[in-house]
């Protein structure tokens, strides 16, 4: 059996957004590997070509808002396949409309966060968030694939 390395899968169309996040991610301690798609389709390719060994990520931070394909059409369709049942994808949006938080539980969801405003409110918010989906939620991988 091969073991990964825990990684995120961030899906963002913003490209000063996914450097942002990336930022913040080398301030935590966390050792993960970050890839970005930036719209629905191209996220999509990226995990059915992984489809068919371990290297699926760990978790999935979607935006919301994505221009190309609204972010509950991608979370629709991924959730249609049991092969990526098991993978958390948390909702990360500037927005906090009650309408956008029930749509994304509604479709399949595991968790909602809503941007933080300042750098240092991202990297906290980044090293919690990454921390619990990646260490503490349990999922089917193997244990050696958390941080």
């Amino acid at each position: 059996m091969m073991v990964t390395h825990p990684s995120i899968l961030l899906i963002e169309d913003s490209p000063g957004e996914c450097e942002l996040f990336h930022l913040a991610l080398t301030q935590t301690d966390l050792d993960v590997v970050l890839y970005t798609e930036h719209d629905a389709e191209a996220a999509f390719r990226f995990l059915t070509d992984r489809a068919g060994d371990e290297s699926l990520p760990s978790l999935i931070l979607l935006d919301w808002r994505l221009r190309k394909k609204h972010g509950d059409q991608f979370l629709k369709r991924l959730r249609a396949y049991t092969r990526f049942a098991s993978i958390p994808v948390v909702i990360f949006t500037t927005s906090d409309a009650a309408s956008d938080l029930a749509t994304s539980y509604a479709n399949g969801a595991n968790g909602f966060v809503v941007k933080p405003s300042t750098f240092d409110e991202l990297v906290q918010c980044v090293g919690t968030m990454c921390r619990f989906w990646i260490h503490w939620n349990l999922t089917p991988y193997p244990a050696e694939t958390r941080c």
